[in-house]
């Protein structure tokens, strides 16, 4: 007798299948409506508070500091609380704080501090940034959920 062929007795993993570009569609159509309002009131921000060249960037990091409370805020809301329609989290985490939160400026800015002689003041706003993005974070998170236990009670 022989031994039959490990070829045909293989079984082979089915690869998942990637949806079509027609399903991303809407995604990106509200990434890109999201992104857009983000970005506008992030530019409102600039524009109401601005801060002059080689000054520490108080606006940009209030900006993103909120935009980061909002973020933990609305994770605990969507994963804890309710569940949202598959475009909301796209639209408004991706799209709108994506679009407010502004890291991008963040390191324009450290660069223009360093670049103009303002080293210090770019490392200090560089650790001050990332320290307030995280407090931020953990304190929204913190406070949501503590919020919603109490109401639950």
């Amino acid at each position: 007798m022989t031994a039959p062929e490990t070829e045909s007795l293989r079984v082979r993993p089915e690869t998942p299948r990637r949806p079509s570009w027609r399903a991303q569609v809407p995604v990106v159509a509200v990434v890109a409506l999201g992104g857009a309002i983000g970005a506008t009131a992030r530019y409102a921000a600039g524009l109401g508070w601005p801060v002059r060249p080689g000054a520490f960037p108080w606006t940009t990091l209030g900006v993103n500091a909120a935009g980061c409370a909002v973020i933990g805020v609305f994770m605990v809301l969507i994963t804890d609380v309710w569940a949202a329609h598959r475009l909301v989290r796209p639209f408004f985490g991706t799209g709108v704080l994506g679009g407010f939160t502004t890291f991008s400026t963040y390191t324009v800015d450290i660069q223009k501090l360093v670049d103009s002689g303002h080293a210090r003041t770019g490392l200090a706003y560089l650790a001050a940034t990332l320290f307030a993005a995280m407090a931020a974070v953990w304190l929204a998170v913190t406070a949501t959920r503590r919020v919603l236990e109490r109401r639950q009670r």
